[in-house]
């Protein structure tokens, strides 16, 4: 027994079984195969044993065989009595030839193989040859006679006679003949394709498609089908204008009623609207496209998955640019103002408009509505085309969305122009130069209504990223990351301005424009009757001071809530990094992730998930340098440092530091006010003691105004501040949060005001005994009585001062020049001193 690879049954199923071949009879060898052929005809034959070409070396041979002996090679083409895919063979001797021992036996095989073929070829090319010039003598006959079935077998035999002889020259005029008679035969067929897909006459239909398969004309059935059904979907698009038209008509002839017979007709309801239509629309389609793809499930089964896709992206392609004129319309009916003339969102993106009409958020709200009942739609066919090929569905799905592309490309201009005009709707008046007793009013109103409007800001931009995801599943993130950065740009500008007035309102800066010079003459009118007079009431001074400790929580929630919105913004940002995974090129998703595709090379998209056909992949993936966009865009925001709104970040940042800087100003304010120019210039300073002929006793001088007062002011601060600090907190601080806010600014002010004395002291340039003497008692209140109470470090400059000044002047060089290796005395300051009390070193 030995092995074969057998045919079994009426299924095309092959087995590996035991066979016996018996022995050689007269005339004939046995053969043990070396080297088996397989090809076309050999592995579709019906015989029990495939095969029909082998070389093997012979083993036994039948009586009469002369010219072959055992352990000859030999080679031989078609089996005999069955195939050769066996181990061992019984053949006629006269139909194998001698392999010379030198020839490997697969050498010798394959070309038995291409000499046989050749053979074949050249027997089968001069017979159709003879063939093709019959055919093309008789075929207008053929087709004169009206029989289909015959028209299709001669012109589907010429079409293989022509492709076997080649392209020959003296063919040429056949060819062309042949390409004119597919057109006849073309539009033979047409007529009753046309009654069977309209009719739904499945054996017709498959009729029909052999016809035109024979003839290589499927693609004629593709266009037929689509241009069938074409038209009753075309019918469904058209309804919402027939309906617009004939309520139209029908108010006008009410109101012509109603004006000649003086009768108080009503008109008929306003028309539906196109938002209110659509969804009607995409049902009314997707019925139509399930039953026919039931239908083209029986009359073209191996064709159905292409055939009703492609009548899909036929149908978008035909109704597509009034779609968009509708999409547009339908958005700025949401806008009185653009209702009334009946223009949309992209007649102002494009500049048709007035620049008084501006793209609002209704506008937005409708456009994205509409995408979402499209969205519904694109579902509800990802569904019933689940079994189609995921380029074909991709190329549905951009066919569905494509309405929406021109204003998908317009996003960020249009989300950045809904925005500003959301932010000039807020009120972000700055402060108004008032009259004295009602600037801290002012203030604190002015603070108000920043701290308000920081919750509305964020608000809007938080809607802003959920209409990004709504409408274009988050490609256009990049675009909305440069109109949010701009927006947040243009509302910080606007809080630096009303920064600046409430700095004029203080009366911080010298430049400040406006009524500056109105307010220096309200301080004049106060300050009349004396010189030293606060410019102001108490209650007015703490009332400032009220308002600049409440803009400290516009900058806290300004900041806060900016920095919790970042994060929001990266984690949105992070979910499409997982989602939209791109390849090193960007120009498709990465075949690595859920929602993916690759690019092969060859120019077309393959999808390797269908979870990747989302509203964002569909765009990106025929889009690859908005996609590379993006990805880079992705890429950063790994980094822990990345900011989402960096130009954003920087002016919040700033926005904080200029609200530092305005309270600082403000509370020291008190303390310039006293510390001012004129403290250089007291007479007190160079004063001398009046000699008596009788001497006098001795008396401690006692500090002055100007030093007590600043001392009264940082004494009473702390408890102010914590007061002030949890009027502004309300219900949300509590003494120890009020108490540290006075710990942390305390410092701050007590540096600021040390600072500043010691400038005006700087700026004495002769001072007696006695103006010394005045001095340090002043400096003594000070150090003492004020910075050691409120526990703030003694400035080494300030403590320099005062031991120079409280020295007798003829001790003075003595205690700079015994102190100089010591560093007790800041001697650049005790140099100073010298030279004021016209003291020599040297």
């Amino acid at each position: 027994m030995v092995k074969a690879v057998r045919f079994v049954g009426g299924s095309p199923v092959l087995r590996w079984e035991d066979i016996d071949v018996g022995s050689p009879k007269e005339g004939e060898i046995l053969v043990k195969n070396q080297a088996l052929n397989p090809n076309f005809h050999g592995v579709n034959s019906m015989s029990y044993i495939q095969g029909m070409g082998a070389v093997g070396v012979v083993i036994a041979l039948g009586s009469g065989i002369t010219a072959i002996k055992v352990g000859d090679l030999v080679a031989y083409y078609d089996g005999y009595p069955e195939g050769v895919f066996a181990e061992e063979q019984i053949l006629p001797a006269d139909k194998v030839v001698l392999v010379p021992p030198s020839v490997d036996p697969i050498t010798a095989s394959s070309a038995l193989v291409k000499e046989m073929a050749t053979r074949l070829l050249l027997h089968k090319c001069s017979k159709d040859e003879a063939g093709l010039t019959q055919l093309s003598s008789t075929v207008e006959d053929v087709f004169s006679s009206g029989d289909l079935p015959r028209a299709v077998e001669t012109l589907a035999n010429m079409k293989h006679c022509l492709s076997a002889v080649g392209e020959v020259t003296e063919f040429a005029n056949i060819r062309k003949q042949l390409e004119v008679l597919e057109d006849r035969l073309d539009s033979m067929v047409q007529p009753r394709l046309t009654d069977a897909l309209r009719d739904r006459k499945v054996d017709v239909a498959q009729e029909m498609r052999s016809n035109l398969n024979r003839i290589g004309r499927f693609k004629s059935l593709e266009l037929q089908y689509s241009k069938v059904h074409l038209k009753p979907i075309k019918h469904l698009w058209e309804d919402f204008e027939l309906r617009q038209h004939a309520n139209k008509v029908s108010n006008e002839k009410i109101e012509v009623e109603r004006l000649s017979s003086a009768n108080d007709l009503q008109l008929n309801s306003s028309p539906i609207s196109f938002s209110r239509w659509l969804p009607s629309f995409y049902d009314k389609l997707l019925l139509y496209l399930e039953q026919e793809w039931k239908w083209c499930v029986l009359a073209f089964p191996e064709e159905y998955k292409t055939l009703v896709p492609n009548l899909v992206i036929e149908t978008m392609s035909a109704i597509g640019a009034n779609f968009v004129s509708s999409i547009n319309l339908a958005a700025g009916e949401a806008v009185p103002e653009t209702k009334t003339l009946a223009k949309g969102i992209l007649d102002i993106s494009t500049g048709d408009l007035s620049k008084g009409v501006k793209v609002q958020t209704k506008h937005l709200d409708a456009l994205i509505e509409l995408h979402n009942t499209t969205g519904s739609f694109a579902r509800n066919i990802q569904h019933l085309f689940s079994d189609t090929g995921l380029q074909v569905m991709l190329d549905v799905l951009k066919a569905i969305y494509r309405p929406f592309e021109s204003f998908k490309r317009r996003y960020g201009q249009m989300e950045r122009a809904v925005l500003s005009v959301e932010i000039a709707g807020l009120d972000l008046r700055g402060a108004a130069i008032t009259l004295v007793g009602v600037q801290g009013v002012e203030l604190r109103e002015t603070v108000g209504r920043m701290e308000e409007c920081i919750p509305q800001i964020i608000l809007l931009l938080e809607a802003a990223v959920e209409r990004c995801i709504n409408f274009t599943g988050g490609s256009e993130a990049d675009e909305l990351i440069l109109a949010l950065d701009d927006v947040m740009l243009q509302y910080i500008s606007t809080l630096q301005d009303n920064l600046k007035s409430l700095r004029a309102l203080c009366g911080l800066d010298a430049d400040a424009v406006g009524s500056k010079k109105e307010m220096e003459s309200d301080r004049r009118e106060g300050a009349s009757n004396s010189r030293k007079v606060d410019f102001m009431s108490n209650e007015e001074e703490w009332s400032f001071v009220q308002g600049a400790l409440q803009i400290l929580t516009v900058a806290d929630c300004l900041t806060s809530r900016s920095s919790v919105f970042e994060a929001s913004l990266k984690a949105t940002l992070a979910r499409l990094r997982t989602n939209l995974s791109f390849s090193v090129f960007g120009s498709s998703l990465n075949q690595n992730q859920s929602h993916a595709a690759n690019d092969d090379g060859s120019g077309q998209v393959a999808v390797t998930g269908r979870a990747a056909l989302d509203v964002a992949a569909v765009r990106l993936i025929g889009v690859p340098e908005k996609a590379r966009k993006l990805l880079n865009l992705l890429k950063q925001s790994k980094d822990p440092q990345f900011h989402a709104l960096p130009v954003a970040s920087q002016r919040v940042t700033a926005f904080a530091d200029a609200v530092n800087e305005l309270v600082y100003d403000v509370l020291v304010s008190k303390v310039r006010q006293h510390f001012n120019d004129d403290l250089s210039r007291l007479p007190i300073w160079s004063s001398v003691e009046e000699h008596s002929a009788r001497p006098l006793p001795i008396f401690s001088a006692d500090p002055q105004s100007y030093v007590t007062n600043v001392g009264e002011y940082l004494l009473t601060l702390p408890k102010q501040l914590e007061l002030l600090a949890e009027g502004i907190s309300k219900s949300d601080a509590n003494a120890d949060e009020a108490q540290y806010f006075a710990t942390e600014w305390m410092p701050k002010v007590a540096e600021g005001a040390t600072a500043l004395y010691v400038e005006q002291l700087r700026g004495i340039h002769y001072i007696s005994d006695r103006g010394a003497q005045q001095l340090s008692v002043d400096i003594e209140y000070l150090l003492s009585n004020v910075l050691s109470a409120l526990s703030m470090p003694v400035p080494p400059v300030l403590a320099t001062f005062y031991s120079c000044l409280s020295t007798p002047r003829n001790k003075l060089k003595e205690l700079v020049k015994s102190d100089s290796g010591n560093l007790q005395l800041h001697l650049p300051t005790a140099n100073l001193v010298c030279k004021m009390r016209r003291l020599s070193l040297e």
